[in-house]
Protein backbone atom coordinates (compact mmCIF):
# COMPACT_ATOMS: atom_id res chain seq x y z
CA UNK A 1 0.00 0.00 0.00
CA UNK A 2 1.23 3.60 -1.10
CA UNK A 3 -1.54 5.48 1.07
CA UNK A 4 -0.70 5.18 4.73
CA UNK A 5 -2.12 8.36 5.47
CA UNK A 6 -5.47 7.25 4.37
CA UNK A 7 -5.34 4.21 6.60
CA UNK A 8 -4.42 6.47 9.64
CA UNK A 9 -7.05 8.56 9.08
CA UNK A 10 -9.33 5.63 8.84
CA UNK A 11 -8.06 4.01 12.21
CA UNK A 12 -8.43 7.81 13.45
CA UNK A 13 -12.42 7.89 12.76
CA UNK A 14 -12.57 4.45 14.08
CA UNK A 15 -10.76 5.22 17.59
CA UNK A 16 -13.57 8.43 18.13
CA UNK A 17 -16.24 5.53 18.58
CA UNK A 18 -16.91 4.83 21.92
CA UNK A 19 -18.13 1.28 20.99
CA UNK A 20 -14.44 0.23 20.04
CA UNK A 21 -12.70 1.71 22.73
CA UNK A 22 -12.42 -1.09 24.36
CA UNK A 23 -11.15 -4.64 23.31
CA UNK A 24 -11.00 -7.67 25.96
CA UNK A 25 -7.80 -9.01 27.25
CA UNK A 26 -7.14 -12.35 26.40
CA UNK A 27 -7.93 -15.38 29.10
CA UNK A 28 -5.78 -16.55 31.60
CA UNK A 29 -3.95 -19.49 30.18
CA UNK A 30 -4.03 -22.60 31.28
CA UNK A 31 -1.72 -23.99 34.16
CA UNK A 32 0.68 -27.07 33.59
CA UNK A 33 1.83 -28.26 30.77
CA UNK A 34 1.18 -25.01 28.87
CA UNK A 35 2.59 -21.40 29.80
CA UNK A 36 6.19 -22.56 30.22
CA UNK A 37 5.71 -25.86 32.91
CA UNK A 38 6.72 -28.64 30.30
CA UNK A 39 9.24 -30.64 31.74
CA UNK A 40 12.87 -31.49 29.55
CA UNK A 41 10.87 -34.62 28.89
CA UNK A 42 7.92 -32.89 27.29
CA UNK A 43 9.50 -31.15 25.18
CA UNK A 44 11.92 -34.28 24.19
CA UNK A 45 8.37 -36.36 23.37
CA UNK A 46 7.10 -32.91 21.12
CA UNK A 47 10.51 -32.91 19.25
CA UNK A 48 9.75 -36.68 18.48
CA UNK A 49 6.47 -36.09 17.43
CA UNK A 50 7.57 -33.30 15.15
CA UNK A 51 10.39 -35.42 13.98
CA UNK A 52 8.39 -38.92 13.13
CA UNK A 53 5.75 -36.35 11.20
CA UNK A 54 8.47 -35.08 8.90
CA UNK A 55 9.18 -38.45 8.06
CA UNK A 56 6.55 -39.71 7.36
CA UNK A 57 5.67 -36.68 5.04
CA UNK A 58 4.74 -38.13 1.39
CA UNK A 59 5.24 -35.76 -1.29
CA UNK A 60 2.64 -35.81 -4.07
CA UNK A 61 4.35 -35.33 -7.70
CA UNK A 62 1.47 -35.17 -9.90
CA UNK A 63 -0.06 -31.97 -11.40
CA UNK A 64 -2.42 -29.47 -9.58
CA UNK A 65 -5.97 -29.30 -11.34
CA UNK A 66 -6.45 -26.17 -9.13
CA UNK A 67 -4.70 -23.32 -7.45
CA UNK A 68 -5.57 -21.05 -4.16
CA UNK A 69 -2.92 -18.56 -3.21
CA UNK A 70 -3.05 -16.44 -0.06
CA UNK A 71 -2.01 -13.43 0.29
CA UNK A 72 -1.22 -12.14 3.74
CA UNK A 73 -0.68 -8.14 2.87
CA UNK A 74 1.82 -6.98 4.70
CA UNK A 75 2.25 -9.98 7.06
CA UNK A 76 5.52 -10.23 7.76
CA UNK A 77 7.71 -12.71 10.23
CA UNK A 78 6.63 -10.60 13.09
CA UNK A 79 3.41 -10.63 12.63
CA UNK A 80 2.64 -14.15 12.09
CA UNK A 81 4.37 -14.94 15.04
CA UNK A 82 2.35 -12.05 17.35
CA UNK A 83 -0.76 -13.15 15.48
CA UNK A 84 0.10 -16.95 16.91
CA UNK A 85 0.71 -15.59 20.16
CA UNK A 86 -2.87 -13.46 19.77
CA UNK A 87 -4.88 -16.35 18.38
CA UNK A 88 -4.01 -18.22 21.23
CA UNK A 89 -4.32 -16.22 24.09
CA UNK A 90 -7.90 -15.15 22.34
CA UNK A 91 -8.57 -18.28 23.20
CA UNK A 92 -7.56 -18.91 26.52
CA UNK A 93 -4.51 -21.38 25.47
CA UNK A 94 -0.79 -20.71 25.65
CA UNK A 95 0.05 -18.17 22.84
CA UNK A 96 3.85 -19.19 21.84
CA UNK A 97 3.11 -23.00 21.74
CA UNK A 98 -0.39 -22.63 19.55
CA UNK A 99 -0.26 -24.04 16.04
CA UNK A 100 -1.79 -22.44 13.35
CA UNK A 101 -3.21 -23.39 9.88
CA UNK A 102 -0.30 -21.90 8.36
CA UNK A 103 2.30 -23.25 10.49
CA UNK A 104 0.39 -26.88 9.85
CA UNK A 105 1.50 -26.53 6.16
CA UNK A 106 4.43 -28.56 5.35
CA UNK A 107 6.78 -26.96 3.04
CA UNK A 108 8.36 -23.32 3.61
CA UNK A 109 10.52 -20.97 1.93
CA UNK A 110 11.56 -17.40 2.48
CA UNK A 111 10.55 -15.09 0.00
CA UNK A 112 12.76 -12.06 -1.23
CA UNK A 113 10.44 -9.23 -1.88
CA UNK A 114 13.02 -6.46 -3.59
CA UNK A 115 10.91 -4.80 -6.78
CA UNK A 116 12.81 -3.96 -10.23
CA UNK A 117 14.18 -0.20 -8.32
CA UNK A 118 13.30 -0.68 -4.67
CA UNK A 119 14.82 -2.20 -1.78
CA UNK A 120 11.72 -2.00 0.33
CA UNK A 121 9.16 -2.40 -2.47
CA UNK A 122 5.53 -1.92 -2.52
CA UNK A 123 2.02 -4.10 -2.93
CA UNK A 124 1.77 -3.19 -7.01
CA UNK A 125 5.21 -4.25 -7.38
CA UNK A 126 5.37 -7.43 -5.43
CA UNK A 127 2.08 -8.43 -6.41
CA UNK A 128 3.07 -7.87 -10.34
CA UNK A 129 6.37 -10.53 -9.47
CA UNK A 130 3.81 -13.17 -7.96
CA UNK A 131 1.62 -13.40 -10.85
CA UNK A 132 3.60 -12.22 -14.03
CA UNK A 133 7.20 -13.65 -13.28
CA UNK A 134 8.90 -10.46 -13.48
CA UNK A 135 9.92 -7.66 -11.08
CA UNK A 136 8.93 -4.02 -11.78
CA UNK A 137 8.84 -0.81 -10.67
CA UNK A 138 7.27 -0.10 -7.89
CA UNK A 139 3.83 1.62 -8.21
CA UNK A 140 2.73 -0.32 -11.38
CA UNK A 141 0.90 -3.31 -11.97
CA UNK A 142 1.45 -5.80 -14.55
CA UNK A 143 3.71 -4.12 -16.82
CA UNK A 144 7.49 -4.77 -17.50
CA UNK A 145 9.80 -2.33 -15.62
CA UNK A 146 10.45 -0.69 -19.12
CA UNK A 147 7.33 1.26 -18.27
CA UNK A 148 7.26 4.29 -16.10
CA UNK A 149 4.53 5.27 -13.58
CA UNK A 150 2.37 7.46 -14.51
CA UNK A 151 2.85 7.54 -18.33
CA UNK A 152 0.58 6.56 -20.40
CA UNK A 153 3.04 7.10 -23.35
CA UNK A 154 5.02 4.46 -22.10
CA UNK A 155 2.50 1.36 -21.67
CA UNK A 156 2.12 0.23 -24.96
CA UNK A 157 3.14 -2.98 -25.35
CA UNK A 158 4.34 -3.61 -22.03
CA UNK A 159 1.62 -5.13 -20.71
CA UNK A 160 2.80 -9.34 -19.18
CA UNK A 161 0.61 -12.20 -18.69
CA UNK A 162 -1.04 -13.02 -15.89
CA UNK A 163 -1.32 -16.50 -14.18
CA UNK A 164 -5.16 -15.90 -13.87
CA UNK A 165 -5.07 -14.53 -17.79
CA UNK A 166 -3.01 -17.84 -18.68
CA UNK A 167 -5.41 -19.93 -16.72
CA UNK A 168 -8.26 -18.80 -18.57
CA UNK A 169 -6.74 -19.16 -21.37
CA UNK A 170 -6.90 -23.10 -20.00
CA UNK A 171 -10.41 -23.14 -19.28
CA UNK A 172 -10.05 -22.64 -15.59
CA UNK A 173 -12.13 -20.79 -13.58
CA UNK A 174 -10.96 -17.61 -11.95
CA UNK A 175 -11.57 -16.11 -8.15
CA UNK A 176 -10.90 -13.41 -6.58
CA UNK A 177 -11.28 -11.93 -3.05
CA UNK A 178 -10.04 -9.12 -1.25
CA UNK A 179 -10.59 -7.21 2.54
CA UNK A 180 -9.41 -4.63 0.25
CA UNK A 181 -11.03 -2.90 -2.64
CA UNK A 182 -10.70 -5.30 -5.63
CA UNK A 183 -8.73 -2.40 -7.57
CA UNK A 184 -6.31 -2.04 -5.02
CA UNK A 185 -2.83 -3.18 -6.10
CA UNK A 186 -2.86 -7.11 -5.09
CA UNK A 187 -6.09 -8.28 -6.60
CA UNK A 188 -5.84 -5.58 -9.39
CA UNK A 189 -2.84 -7.19 -10.52
CA UNK A 190 -4.63 -10.16 -11.83
CA UNK A 191 -6.77 -8.94 -14.02
CA UNK A 192 -5.39 -5.09 -14.91
CA UNK A 193 -2.14 -3.45 -16.87
CA UNK A 194 -1.58 0.04 -15.48
CA UNK A 195 1.17 2.07 -15.17
CA UNK A 196 -0.47 3.78 -11.61
CA UNK A 197 -1.52 1.74 -9.14
CA UNK A 198 -3.80 4.52 -8.26
CA UNK A 199 -6.06 5.14 -11.28
CA UNK A 200 -8.77 2.82 -9.94
CA UNK A 201 -11.27 5.08 -11.17
CA UNK A 202 -11.29 7.45 -14.37
CA UNK A 203 -11.30 10.23 -12.00
CA UNK A 204 -8.07 9.44 -10.96
CA UNK A 205 -6.09 9.54 -14.40
CA UNK A 206 -4.55 12.21 -15.54
CA UNK A 207 -6.23 14.89 -18.01
CA UNK A 208 -5.90 13.66 -21.68
CA UNK A 209 -5.16 10.08 -20.79
CA UNK A 210 -5.57 7.50 -23.36
CA UNK A 211 -4.91 4.53 -20.65
CA UNK A 212 -8.11 2.59 -19.16
CA UNK A 213 -8.68 2.66 -15.19
CA UNK A 214 -8.23 -0.46 -13.34
CA UNK A 215 -12.19 -0.77 -12.60
CA UNK A 216 -13.11 -0.44 -16.06
CA UNK A 217 -10.32 -3.32 -17.01
CA UNK A 218 -12.14 -5.55 -14.82
CA UNK A 219 -15.73 -5.07 -16.05
CA UNK A 220 -14.19 -5.00 -20.11
CA UNK A 221 -11.66 -8.15 -19.09
CA UNK A 222 -11.31 -9.10 -22.53
CA UNK A 223 -10.17 -12.75 -22.03
CA UNK A 224 -13.44 -15.39 -22.43
CA UNK A 225 -15.48 -16.10 -19.19
CA UNK A 226 -13.87 -13.06 -17.34
CA UNK A 227 -13.68 -13.73 -13.46
CA UNK A 228 -16.23 -16.27 -12.07
CA UNK A 229 -16.28 -15.03 -8.25
CA UNK A 230 -15.23 -11.66 -7.18
CA UNK A 231 -15.38 -10.76 -3.71
CA UNK A 232 -14.24 -7.82 -1.79
CA UNK A 233 -14.43 -3.68 -1.51
CA UNK A 234 -14.28 -0.65 -3.53
CA UNK A 235 -17.77 -0.31 -5.24
CA UNK A 236 -17.81 3.46 -5.94
CA UNK A 237 -15.10 3.11 -8.75
CA UNK A 238 -17.90 1.40 -10.73
CA UNK A 239 -20.33 3.70 -9.87
CA UNK A 240 -21.09 7.37 -11.26
CA UNK A 241 -20.30 10.47 -9.16
CA UNK A 242 -23.94 11.41 -8.77
CA UNK A 243 -24.85 7.65 -8.02
CA UNK A 244 -25.50 7.64 -4.16
CA UNK A 245 -24.28 4.60 -2.80
CA UNK A 246 -26.68 1.92 -1.37
CA UNK A 247 -25.38 1.50 2.42
CA UNK A 248 -24.39 5.32 2.81
CA UNK A 249 -26.79 7.63 1.99
CA UNK A 250 -23.99 10.43 2.29
CA UNK A 251 -21.83 8.88 -0.13
CA UNK A 252 -21.67 8.40 -3.63
CA UNK A 253 -19.61 7.28 -6.78
CA UNK A 254 -16.31 8.32 -7.90
CA UNK A 255 -16.33 7.66 -11.61
CA UNK A 256 -16.37 11.24 -13.88
CA UNK A 257 -17.40 9.67 -17.51
CA UNK A 258 -20.97 9.18 -16.01
CA UNK A 259 -20.20 4.88 -16.81
CA UNK A 260 -22.43 2.28 -14.45
CA UNK A 261 -19.84 -0.52 -14.18
CA UNK A 262 -22.02 -2.50 -12.24
CA UNK A 263 -24.90 -2.23 -14.62
CA UNK A 264 -22.17 -3.14 -17.44
CA UNK A 265 -21.88 -5.74 -15.30
CA UNK A 266 -25.15 -6.98 -15.53
CA UNK A 267 -25.61 -6.45 -18.82
CA UNK A 268 -22.47 -8.36 -19.68
CA UNK A 269 -23.60 -11.38 -16.92
CA UNK A 270 -27.41 -11.67 -17.75
CA UNK A 271 -27.49 -14.70 -15.39
CA UNK A 272 -24.62 -13.43 -13.25
CA UNK A 273 -25.90 -12.03 -9.32
CA UNK A 274 -24.06 -8.57 -8.33
CA UNK A 275 -24.40 -8.25 -4.32
CA UNK A 276 -23.20 -5.63 -1.88
CA UNK A 277 -24.37 -7.02 1.72
CA UNK A 278 -24.50 -9.96 4.06
CA UNK A 279 -27.96 -10.75 3.79
CA UNK A 280 -27.66 -11.31 -0.13
CA UNK A 281 -24.40 -13.15 0.03
CA UNK A 282 -26.39 -15.58 2.92
CA UNK A 283 -29.08 -16.11 -0.13
CA UNK A 284 -26.37 -17.16 -2.89
CA UNK A 285 -26.72 -20.70 -4.04
CA UNK A 286 -22.76 -22.18 -4.42
CA UNK A 287 -24.26 -24.83 -7.02
CA UNK A 288 -24.95 -21.49 -9.24
CA UNK A 289 -22.92 -21.68 -12.25
CA UNK A 290 -23.74 -17.79 -12.86
CA UNK A 291 -21.13 -15.50 -12.10
CA UNK A 292 -20.75 -13.47 -8.84
CA UNK A 293 -19.69 -9.69 -8.20
CA UNK A 294 -19.72 -8.82 -4.85
CA UNK A 295 -19.11 -5.34 -3.25
CA UNK A 296 -19.48 -4.77 -0.11
CA UNK A 297 -18.13 -1.36 0.18
CA UNK A 298 -17.48 1.94 -1.06
CA UNK A 299 -13.95 1.69 -0.03
CA UNK A 300 -12.00 -1.27 1.46
CA UNK A 301 -14.07 -3.91 3.64
CA UNK A 302 -14.09 -3.56 7.85
CA UNK A 303 -11.44 -4.41 9.81
CA UNK A 304 -12.12 -7.62 11.13
CA UNK A 305 -12.67 -6.37 14.67
CA UNK A 306 -15.07 -3.90 13.49
CA UNK A 307 -17.53 -6.30 11.05
CA UNK A 308 -19.94 -6.71 13.42
CA UNK A 309 -20.58 -3.27 13.43
CA UNK A 310 -21.02 -3.00 9.59
CA UNK A 311 -24.61 -1.70 9.39
CA UNK A 312 -25.24 -4.08 6.09
CA UNK A 313 -23.06 -6.41 6.87
CA UNK A 314 -19.71 -8.08 5.90
CA UNK A 315 -18.89 -11.62 5.30
CA UNK A 316 -16.10 -12.99 6.65
CA UNK A 317 -13.03 -13.93 4.65
CA UNK A 318 -13.56 -17.42 5.63
CA UNK A 319 -17.26 -17.31 4.53
CA UNK A 320 -16.30 -15.90 1.23
CA UNK A 321 -13.34 -18.84 1.15
CA UNK A 322 -15.69 -21.28 1.58
CA UNK A 323 -18.42 -20.13 -1.40
CA UNK A 324 -15.39 -20.07 -3.69
CA UNK A 325 -14.28 -23.53 -3.01
CA UNK A 326 -17.59 -24.72 -3.37
CA UNK A 327 -18.23 -22.35 -6.64
CA UNK A 328 -15.24 -22.80 -8.88
CA UNK A 329 -14.80 -26.22 -7.46
CA UNK A 330 -17.64 -27.28 -10.06
CA UNK A 331 -15.00 -26.50 -13.03
CA UNK A 332 -14.22 -29.65 -14.94
CA UNK A 333 -11.06 -27.73 -16.35
CA UNK A 334 -10.04 -26.78 -12.29
CA UNK A 335 -9.58 -23.54 -11.12
CA UNK A 336 -7.74 -20.20 -9.82
CA UNK A 337 -8.32 -18.24 -7.00
CA UNK A 338 -6.51 -15.79 -4.85
CA UNK A 339 -7.52 -14.53 -1.45
CA UNK A 340 -6.30 -11.08 -0.06
CA UNK A 341 -6.20 -10.48 3.57
CA UNK A 342 -5.52 -6.92 2.81
CA UNK A 343 -6.46 -4.79 5.96
CA UNK A 344 -3.91 -6.39 7.93
CA UNK A 345 -1.47 -4.05 5.99
CA UNK A 346 -3.61 -1.00 6.56
CA UNK A 347 -4.01 -1.59 10.47
CA UNK A 348 -0.12 -1.92 10.26
CA UNK A 349 0.03 1.38 8.39
CA UNK A 350 -1.97 3.07 11.03
CA UNK A 351 0.21 1.65 13.84
CA UNK A 352 -2.63 -0.52 15.31
CA UNK A 353 -1.13 -3.90 16.07
CA UNK A 354 -4.52 -5.04 17.83
CA UNK A 355 -6.42 -4.54 14.38
CA UNK A 356 -3.65 -5.74 11.77
CA UNK A 357 -3.33 -8.70 14.55
CA UNK A 358 -7.10 -9.35 14.50
CA UNK A 359 -7.13 -9.52 11.04
CA UNK A 360 -4.02 -12.08 10.42
CA UNK A 361 -6.25 -14.49 12.52
CA UNK A 362 -9.24 -14.10 10.46
CA UNK A 363 -7.12 -14.72 7.40
CA UNK A 364 -5.70 -17.95 9.10
CA UNK A 365 -9.17 -18.67 9.51
CA UNK A 366 -10.34 -18.64 6.41
CA UNK A 367 -6.89 -20.86 5.31
CA UNK A 368 -8.20 -23.46 7.57
CA UNK A 369 -11.58 -23.57 6.01
CA UNK A 370 -10.07 -23.90 2.67
CA UNK A 371 -7.82 -26.60 3.85
CA UNK A 372 -10.54 -28.65 5.10
CA UNK A 373 -12.52 -28.29 2.10
CA UNK A 374 -9.68 -28.99 -0.71
CA UNK A 375 -8.44 -32.05 -1.93
CA UNK A 376 -4.35 -31.78 -1.53
CA UNK A 377 -3.44 -34.27 -4.63
CA UNK A 378 -4.96 -32.22 -6.83
CA UNK A 379 -5.27 -28.21 -5.29
CA UNK A 380 -2.05 -26.67 -4.60
CA UNK A 381 -2.57 -24.32 -1.57
CA UNK A 382 -0.24 -21.28 -1.66
CA UNK A 383 0.38 -18.84 1.74
CA UNK A 384 2.50 -15.66 2.16
CA UNK A 385 3.29 -12.16 2.39
CA UNK A 386 4.00 -9.53 -0.53
CA UNK A 387 6.03 -7.73 1.78
CA UNK A 388 6.42 -6.87 5.86
CA UNK A 389 6.13 -3.98 8.15
CA UNK A 390 8.65 -2.48 10.55
CA UNK A 391 6.64 -4.56 13.01
CA UNK A 392 8.41 -5.38 16.36
CA UNK A 393 8.53 -8.48 19.04
CA UNK A 394 11.02 -6.60 21.80
CA UNK A 395 11.71 -6.60 25.39
CA UNK A 396 12.04 -9.80 27.49
CA UNK A 397 8.29 -10.73 28.53
CA UNK A 398 7.29 -13.91 30.23
CA UNK A 399 5.78 -16.60 28.81
CA UNK A 400 1.68 -16.24 29.11
CA UNK A 401 2.10 -12.17 28.94
CA UNK A 402 -0.90 -10.36 26.75
CA UNK A 403 0.75 -9.81 23.32
CA UNK A 404 -0.89 -6.75 24.36
CA UNK A 405 1.04 -5.97 27.65
CA UNK A 406 4.76 -4.02 28.73
CA UNK A 407 7.65 -5.74 27.40
CA UNK A 408 9.57 -6.58 30.86
CA UNK A 409 7.79 -7.20 34.54
CA UNK A 410 9.68 -7.72 37.38
CA UNK A 411 8.59 -10.93 39.35
CA UNK A 412 6.06 -8.92 41.44
CA UNK A 413 4.67 -7.70 38.13
CA UNK A 414 5.94 -4.64 38.12
CA UNK A 415 6.92 -2.93 34.88
CA UNK A 416 10.63 -2.78 34.28
CA UNK A 417 11.63 0.38 32.64
CA UNK A 418 13.57 1.99 29.97
CA UNK A 419 16.48 4.43 30.43
CA UNK A 420 13.67 7.23 30.84
CA UNK A 421 12.21 5.83 33.53
CA UNK A 422 9.15 4.51 31.41
CA UNK A 423 8.08 1.28 30.40
CA UNK A 424 7.44 -0.28 26.97
CA UNK A 425 5.14 -2.26 25.08
CA UNK A 426 6.13 -5.94 23.68
CA UNK A 427 5.03 -4.67 20.25
CA UNK A 428 6.23 -1.55 18.67
CA UNK A 429 6.97 0.32 15.13
CA UNK A 430 10.46 1.62 14.27
CA UNK A 431 8.45 4.50 12.31
CA UNK A 432 4.78 5.36 12.31
CA UNK A 433 2.09 7.80 14.26
CA UNK A 434 2.58 6.27 17.30
CA UNK A 435 5.84 9.02 17.97
CA UNK A 436 5.11 12.48 18.54
CA UNK A 437 7.42 15.49 17.26
CA UNK A 438 8.35 17.61 19.66
CA UNK A 439 6.98 15.85 22.93
CA UNK A 440 8.09 12.80 25.12
CA UNK A 441 7.31 9.22 25.24
CA UNK A 442 4.35 8.66 27.01
CA UNK A 443 4.22 5.81 29.74
CA UNK A 444 2.62 2.47 28.33
CA UNK A 445 2.34 1.77 32.13
CA UNK A 446 -0.12 4.60 32.73
CA UNK A 447 -2.25 3.29 29.09
CA UNK A 448 -4.95 0.63 28.33
CA UNK A 449 -2.24 -0.82 25.87
CA UNK A 450 -5.12 -3.56 25.09
CA UNK A 451 -7.33 -1.12 24.15
CA UNK A 452 -8.20 -1.70 19.93
CA UNK A 453 -7.46 1.75 19.06
CA UNK A 454 -4.24 1.66 20.96
CA UNK A 455 -1.25 2.86 18.79
CA UNK A 456 1.82 1.27 19.42
CA UNK A 457 4.83 3.43 20.23
CA UNK A 458 7.20 3.80 17.45
CA UNK A 459 11.04 5.01 17.24
CA UNK A 460 10.66 7.69 13.99
CA UNK A 461 7.63 9.87 13.33
CA UNK A 462 5.69 9.44 10.27
CA UNK A 463 2.49 10.18 9.59
CA UNK A 464 1.84 6.06 8.51
CA UNK A 465 4.43 3.68 9.34
CA UNK A 466 5.98 1.71 6.48
CA UNK A 467 6.77 -1.39 4.83
CA UNK A 468 9.64 -3.34 5.79
CA UNK A 469 12.29 -5.02 3.01
CA UNK A 470 13.01 -8.22 4.70
CA UNK A 471 12.17 -11.64 3.39
CA UNK A 472 9.07 -13.17 3.87
CA UNK A 473 7.55 -16.81 4.66
CA UNK A 474 5.74 -19.04 2.19
CA UNK A 475 3.91 -21.92 2.72
CA UNK A 476 2.58 -24.29 0.77
CA UNK A 477 0.71 -27.91 0.50
CA UNK A 478 -0.45 -29.85 -2.19
CA UNK A 479 1.31 -31.11 -5.65
CA UNK A 480 5.08 -31.10 -6.00
CA UNK A 481 4.26 -28.57 -2.71
CA UNK A 482 8.29 -29.25 -2.18
CA UNK A 483 9.67 -27.20 -4.96
CA UNK A 484 8.91 -24.20 -2.89
CA UNK A 485 11.78 -24.32 -0.16
CA UNK A 486 15.12 -22.85 0.79
CA UNK A 487 15.60 -18.90 -0.35
CA UNK A 488 13.80 -17.92 -3.51
CA UNK A 489 13.19 -15.17 -5.48
CA UNK A 490 9.04 -13.56 -5.43
CA UNK A 491 8.84 -13.90 -9.46
CA UNK A 492 10.02 -17.10 -9.22
CA UNK A 493 6.89 -18.34 -6.98
CA UNK A 494 4.84 -17.76 -10.71
CA UNK A 495 6.88 -20.17 -12.34
CA UNK A 496 7.01 -22.88 -10.05
CA UNK A 497 3.06 -22.67 -9.82
CA UNK A 498 2.85 -22.49 -13.28
CA UNK A 499 4.87 -25.58 -13.52
CA UNK A 500 2.73 -27.28 -11.31
CA UNK A 501 -0.96 -26.26 -12.76
CA UNK A 502 1.27 -27.41 -15.91
CA UNK A 503 0.22 -23.78 -18.05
Amino acid sequence: MNRPLAALLCLAALSATPALAQHNAPKEAAPDKERGEQTAADYAAQGQEQLQARLAMQARNGKAKNLIIFIGDGMGVSTLTAGRIWQGQKAGRDGESTETAIDAMPYSALVKTYSHDFQVADSAATATALVTGTKTRSGILSVTPAALRGKCETAAGKDVPTLFEQAEGAGKALGLISTARITHATPASTYAHSVDRNWEADSELPAGATCHDIARQLVEWPHARGLKLVLGGGRAAFMPKDQTDPEYAGKKGSRADGRDLIAEWKKKHPKGQYIWNAAQFAALNPADNAPVMGLFEPSHMQFEADRANDQAGEPSLAEMVELAVKKLGSSEQGYVLMVEGGRIDHAHHGGNAHRALDDTIAFDAAIARALEMVNLDETLVLVTADHSHVFTIAGYPPRGNSIFGLASVTEDGEPITAKDGKAYTTLGYANGPGAKVGEQRADPAEEDTEALNYLQQSLVPTSGETHGGEDVVLKAAGPQAQLFHGTIEQHTIYHIAKHILGL
